[in-house]
């Protein structure tokens, strides 16, 4: 019996209902506008994984923003209005109901070929694990970003892989790799108030999750690089604003600590004034402050109002 088989099968008999000899059902879903081209490759690369998911599921805005994945076997396209939290949430109202494991990623994230092997054996390992996110060799968010090619020579580069497997509790998943027992999401959804980037929208659901008892980790042998790609993502001021606005808001909503929260802000906030003097070529620092200013005076206004952030 081939190897990967042989392990979804064994999982069966620790996860959720599933009846013996069926292996755990997985939906992979990505949220995607505006980069059909990596899209493809990245859902190509999902070939390789030594376990396969059952329904691959791309959330778009309009049909060029897939091209033509679409009619890759085994690929669902749904189509609803745009913004991260919301694209995922129409995802999420089409997962078929007998999945076991909801899988999301961004679509610019490169799994290493276990990644899916490596959460499935930790849901089998510990019934209490509701959400997973995995470790990010690189993360080209915090630079110039990585081309496809730079992050597949990233994973193929690695010196060595983990000889076990680390589980650490976490404040909330990172949102361009996590998985989900599916039983535990039931319900739940992305706060469509966190528009555009979203920006701490996997935070917030992974504390709904918290909220319901369930255990938020991360693993350190669910390898992935983030190529961190610049096209697509929203302006200085619209982003600078939901640095500000977006914890607080989630404080209020019981998703995220106090001091987490001003963490975030503070942090962010401060390298805005200290590199908008010099900025990197690929952020817009003085638009970012720009909108941390406004978000500050909504803030004292006692307006906490991350939609806000659509009209900046």
């Amino acid at each position: 019996m081939d190897s990967s088989v042989g392990q979804r099968a064994n999982m069966c008999r620790k996860m959720n209902e599933p009846s013996p000899g069926k292996h755990p059902k997985i939906c992979l879903i990505f949220a995607t506008r505006g980069r059909a081209e990596l899209l493809k490759l990245v859902i190509a690369s999902v070939d390789s994984q030594t376990v396969r998911p059952d329904l691959i599921m791309v959330s778009c805005v309009s049909d060029e923003d897939v091209g033509d994945v679409a009619s890759r076997p085994g690929l669902l396209v749904v189509k609803g209005r745009p913004g991260l939290t919301v694209q995922r949430n129409t995802a999420l109202s089409h997962v078929p109901g007998d999945t076991d494991v909801v899988i999301f990623l961004d679509d610019d994230f490169l799994m290493h070929r276990t990644w899916i092997a490596e959460i499935l054996d930790a849901l089998e390992s510990d019934a209490s694990i509701a959400c997973i996110t995995g470790t990010v060799l690189a993360d080209g968010i915090h630079g110039p970003g990585f081309s496809f090619e730079q992050a597949r020579a990233i994973l193929a580069g690695m010196s060595s892989f983990p000889e076990s497997k680390t589980t650490v509790p976490t404040g909330g998943p990172y949102g361009c790799n996590m998985a989900f027992r599916a039983s535990s999401i039931v319900g739940l959804r992305f706060d469509e108030r966190l528009v555009l980037y979203g920006w701490q929208e996997d935070r917030d659901f992974g504390g709904q999750i918290w909220n319901r008892g369930g255990r938020v980790v991360r693993i350190n042998t669910a390898l992935g690089v983030h190529m961190g790609t610049k096209g697509g993502r929203v302006s200085g001021r619209k982003l600078g604003y939901s640095q500000v606005i977006n914890p607080l808001y989630l404080v209020r909503r019981k998703t995220m600590p106090l001091r987490d929260a001003l963490d975030h802000v503070v942090r962010n906030v401060a390298s805005n004034i200290l590199r908008s003097f010099a900025p990197e070529p690929w952020i817009d620092r003085r638009g970012r402050l720009r909108g941390n200013l406004i978000g500050f005076w909504d803030c004292v206004r006692g307006r906490l109002t991350p939609e806000r952030a659509e009209k900046l």
